[in-house]
């Protein structure tokens, strides 16, 4: 019996292969457990469109992210904290960013996926690495401004 592997299975092969085998394997099995399912020729033509949906909705996604990235590395991110004597009162961290950016550029960003080597304790320009996702990484620009 042939079948379409749906998931990998680390004795078979990779999902999206075709592979023959013995009947009892493929039903009780591959099949049952969701594994994979009957080659038929609808079942391979579904999964074939449903992979071209994928691949172009990543494309999509991959532009979005460019874009995104592209919009805020071009404009220094403003963040208004309160002066003390010796730089700014608090810090500014994850929160602080991603609810800036998000304020500013209506670009939501988990602040999971930015990456401070330490709390800003300072006014000025600093440099953060943020995580867009795919692989794209944005050097944002904080400005941090004292407020009396």
């Amino acid at each position: 019996m042939k079948v379409l592997l749906i998931k990998e299975v680390k004795t078979l092969g990779k999902a999206g292969e075709i592979k023959e085998v013995k009947d009892g394997y493929g039903q009780n099995f591959l099949i049952a457990k969701g594994l994979a399912k009957l080659a038929t020729p609808d079942v391979i033509a579904n999964w074939q469109e449903e992979q071209a949906k994928m691949a172009l909705r990543e494309k999509e996604e991959i532009a979005r992210l460019t874009n995104e990235k592209n919009m805020l590395e071009s404009k220094n991110i403003i963040i208004k904290k309160h002066i003390a004597p010796v730089g700014i009162q608090g810090s500014v961290g994850n929160a602080d960013i991603s609810s800036a950016i998000n304020e500013q550029f209506n670009i939501s960003v988990d602040k999971k996926n930015i990456h401070l080597d330490k709390a800003i304790k300072s006014t000025g320009i600093h440099n953060v690495d943020v995580k867009l996702g795919h692989g794209i990484h944005a050097n944002l620009k904080i400005e941090v401004v004292g407020i009396e």
